[in-house]
């Protein structure tokens, strides 16, 4: 997913985004615990937001973003509805970031959305 992040941002002119520990272990929990609580949004069920979490796990950068989605098989699959989310595009397309954190979990979300969770938290 790195990779496929990373060719989108340099169609744009940006740099390439390296992986970060602290994002990734946000990322990481996050996706696990959409599965494992049968949820999909940004903010955790206790409350916490993106931000909060990204924080919690050691991050101590200025700028953050956070892309979620369920039910995609394959990383390709993901990124390329990313792209097509203005939203989701313009986390990957922002070129103050130079930080992730990716996080999967195959397990389900809800029966109907299918397998998958998947977490990009950006930083900068």
């Amino acid at each position: 997913m790195l990779a496929l992040t990373n060719q989108e941002r340099a169609k744009s002119g940006c740099g390439p985004l390296t992986f970060d520990k602290s994002l990734t272990r946000a990322a990481e929990a996050h996706a696990a615990d959409m599965v494992a609580e049968h949820f999909f949004a940004h903010d955790s069920l206790d409350g916490r937001s993106p931000f909060d979490r990204m924080k919690a796990a050691g991050f101590d950068g200025g700028s953050m973003a956070e892309n979620i989605a369920v039910g995609y098989t394959s990383p390709a699959a993901v990124v390329q509805g990313w792209m097509k989310s203005p939203g989701h595009r313009a986390n990957i397309l922002n070129c103050g970031y130079s930080m992730i954190g990716i996080g999967y979990d195959a397990g389900q979300v809800k029966p109907e959305w299918g397998n998958g969770s998947w977490v990009q938290d950006f930083g900068g």
